[in-house]
């Protein structure tokens, strides 16, 4: 089994910034692909960032140029660094671990982010 636990989310003024961090521990398989994706209230679960198990990334056009997604695999953690905040970013953003070789997929627990205007 593989636990993820995010942090790092708060409250912070549009024009702010937050860095999301995401730690993997257990039963974790090498290969795998960890993504950020988040939910809005009354709105479906988006994915905002994805990185792969070789670091190639990819961004939803929402956040393209302001978030920037990072892994360290020694550390099993995956990070998500909120530049220029907007008030459409405030949701509970989500940590997604996908080891495709196994057919496991994992989620945290979900860490709130708020953006005031």
């Amino acid at each position: 089994q593989v636990q993820l636990v995010e942090s790092g989310g708060g409250l912070v003024q549009a024009g702010g910034s937050l860095r999301l961090s995401c730690a993997a521990s257990g039963s974790i398989f090498s290969f795998n692909h960890m993504g950020w994706y988040r939910q809005a209230p009354g709105k479906q679960r988006e994915l905002v960032a994805h990185i792969t198990n070789g670091g190639s990334t990819s961004y939803a056009d929402s956040v393209k140029g302001r978030f920037t997604i990072s892994r360290d695999n020694a550390k099993n953690t995956v990070y998500l660094q909120m530049n220029s905040l907007k008030p459409e970013d405030t949701a509970v953003y989500y940590c997604n671990l996908d080891s495709p070789l196994v057919g496991s997929n994992y989620w945290g627990q979900g860490t709130q982010v708020t953006v005031s205007s």
